[in-house]
């Protein structure tokens, strides 16, 4: 039986991360991909990485867009803040489980394909005036 379960659960919330954070499990792109588009936003207001996704023609922009605004709902509603105060603080892929396929080739062999999925994180903070 585990000791101090109560005391190590408080310490665990007290020294948790409170800035305001969405993450996307399991998406079929592979983070080499996404990782591309997410250096372009990092460090960008969210308004600014808001209108760079929009614009940028790339498979994982949609993908990146529905997690920075997920992320910006969280901060409206959970902690209050405004969405012209926040920023992109950090954002990364990493990689998920690889699904992994086979592709039939001459004589009779075959060659594997990886399908690899990406769990993309991206967390906000508020801009310090």
């Amino acid at each position: 039986m585990a000791t101090r379960m109560k005391e190590k659960a408080a310490f665990r919330a007290e020294n948790a991360d409170k800035r305001p954070h969405a993450i996307a499990k399991y998406l079929r792109i592979s983070p080499f991909k996404v990782r591309v588009v997410l250096d372009v936003i990092r460090g960008k207001s969210y308004v600014e990485a808001v209108a760079i996704l929009k614009n940028t023609n790339k498979a994982a922009s949609p993908l990146i867009l529905k997690v920075l605004e997920s992320a910006a709902a969280n901060a409206e509603n959970n902690l209050n803040l405004a969405k012209s105060d926040l920023y992109v603080a950090e954002c990364y892929a990493d990689q998920g489980p690889t699904l992994k396929r086979i592709q039939p080739v001459s004589k009779g062999r075959a060659h594997r394909i990886l399908k690899r999925t990406s769990h993309i994180t991206v967390i906000l903070d508020t801009v310090q005036a």
